[in-house]
C-alpha cells in the first residue's frame, strides 16, 4: 500500500449536489402549460434544450446554490472516500455563488476541511491522483493523473474515457489505484469475467470471437441500440430500440451500460451469471466504464485485460471499417484516452496480425497463469 493518501478531487455540480435536474424541475414548474423537459434532454451544459438561457441564469442565482439538493448517497460516498484520500472539492461557480457554495460544503460534508474547498474555473492547473467530474472538458483537459468522467446525459457522446456510473464504482476505482501493486491476481479457475478493454480498433471482437471457440469460454450476449452492421450474425448482439433500452436499463435490468460512438451497450446478470456459476469464463468486449463496473461486482472473479495495438494498425482499422464518417472520427479522436486505461487493467497483452496467438496466451493466462 502506498505510504500516502492519495488526493482526490471532486466536481460538485450534478456530482454531489442535484443540479441539471433541479434547474428543470424548477423551469417545468415555471412553465406548467408547456411539455416538460427532461434531463435526458440535456445534451450540453449551455445549448441543446428549451429554455437554456433561463436554466443557464439559475446557475448564478445564490438562492439557486443554496437550495439545490444533495444527491442520494452523496454524503455516505464522501465519508467513505475520505478514509482512504486526501478529498477536495473542485468546483466552479460565480463569485456572487462562492459563500453560498462553501457554506453548503462546510455544512453538509463535515469531514472535508474548509481548506479543501477550491473555487475556480481553471479546473485544468490543478494537479490531482484522481478528478471525479461529468463536465467532458474539465476532463480532457485535467492535470490529474487519473481523470474520471461521471457519467451523465450531457456526455453520453464521449467515447473512450476512463468514466463510472456510480458512487460505488469510483469508490473501488480509488481502491484499485491505492492498492494497485498489493491486489492479488484474478483468479477465474472456477468460473469468472473476462473483460477485454482497448480502443476501437484493437480487434477485441476477433479475440472473444476466437476464445469463445475454445471450451470453458463463452460470450454472454450484450444489449445495444445499434443498428446490425452488414454481414453481422443476428445473434452477435440483442439489437433493441433506444426507447426499449433505456425502459430496460430504468427497470433495473443492466448491471452495467455505457454509451460508444452514441449507442447504448448493457449487459445483464441473467446472461452473466449462469456462465459464472458453472465454472466458465465470460467473454465481454466492454469499454473501461463497464470493465470497472464488473470488476466492482465480481472482484477477483473479473480479470481486465488491455489490448494494445499498435495506434497505426488500430487507425488503419478503423479507417476501413463501414461505419459513418463521424463514427471513424470519434474513435481516433479518443485513442489517446484509451490507450491510458491500460493502467488500471490487470495485464496488458499486444495485439499484432496474429490474432490465434493472443487468443492462446489469454487461453493460458486465464487457466495457468502463463507469464506474457
Amino acid at each position: 500500500m502506498k505510504k500516502y493518501r492519495i488526493r482526490i478531487g471532486l466536481d460538485v455540480d450534478d456530482t454531489l449536489y442535484e443540479c441539471n435536474s433541479y434547474a428543470v424541475d424548477i423551469i417545468n414548474g415555471r412553465h406548467p402549460d408547456e411539455e416538460p423537459i427532461r434531463v435526458e434532454d440535456i445534451r450540453s451544459w449551455n445549448g441543446g434544450d428549451r429554455h437554456i438561457e433561463e436554466r443557464i441564469r439559475l446557475y448564478s442565482d445564490p438562492e439557486f446554490v443554496r437550495t439545490q439538493p444533495v444527491t442520494e448517497g452523496a454524503q455516505e460516498f464522501v465519508r467513505k472516500l475520505s478514509e482512504i484520500a486526501d478529498v477536495f472539492f473542485i468546483t466552479a461557480v460565480p463569485a456572487c455563488c462562492m459563500s453560498a457554495r462553501a457554506e453548503r460544503l462546510i455544512k453538509d460534508f463535515p469531514e472535508i476541511p474548509a481548506e479543501n474547498i477550491i473555487m475556480g474555473t481553471r479546473k485544468d492547473v490543478i494537479s490531482l491522483d484522481i478528478m471525479l467530474d461529468d463536465g467532458a472538458h474539465n476532463i480532457l483537459n485535467s492535470r490529474a493523473a487519473y481523470p474520471v468522467l461521471f457519467r451523465k446525459p450531457w456526455n453520453e457522446g464521449l467515447s473512450g474515457l476512463l468514466s463510472v456510473n456510480s458512487y460505488d464504482d469510483f469508490l473501488h476505482f480509488c481502491e484499485l489505484v491505492r492498492n494497485s501493486f498489493s491486489e492479488k491476481f484474478p483468479v477465474l479457475a472456477n468460473g469468472g469475467v473476462l473483460c477485454l478493454v482497448g480502443p476501437s480498433g484493437s480487434s477485441k471482437t476477433e479475440i472473444a470471437n476466437g476464445l469463445t471457440e475454445l471450451e470453458g469460454f463463452e460470450k454472454p450476449l450484450t444489449s445495444t441500440t445499434r443498428p446490425r452492421r452488414p454481414n453481422e450474425e443476428a445473434d452477435a448482439y440483442r439489437f433493441i430500440s433506444e426507447e426499449q433500452f433505456l425502459s430496460e436499463m430504468k427497470a433495473g435490468s443492466y448491471i452495467e451500460t455505457t454509451v460508444y460512438s452514441g449507442y447504448h451497450f448493457g449487459t445483464s446478470e441473467k446472461d452473466i451469471a449462469p456462465i459464472v456459476d458453472g465454472g466458465e469464463v465470460a467473454v465481454i468486449p466492454i469499454d473501461i466504464c463497464g470493465a470497472i463496473t464488473l470488476k466492482n461486482l465480481y472482484r477477483q472473479r473479473a480479470m481486465l485485460v488491455f489490448t494494445r495495438r499498435e495506434r497505426a494498425d488500430a487507425i488503419k482499422s478503423i479507417i476501413s471499417r463501414d461505419i459513418e464518417l463521424d463514427d471513424k472520427t470519434r474513435r481516433i479522436m479518443s485513442l489517446d484516452f484509451e490507450y491510458r486505461n491500460s493502467e488500471v487493467c490487470d495485464v496488458e497483452i499486444p495485439v499484432g496480425d496474429d490474432i490465434s496467438a493472443v487468443v492462446e496466451k489469454i487461453k493460458g493466462l486465464v487457466r495457468n497463469r502463463y507469464e506474457l
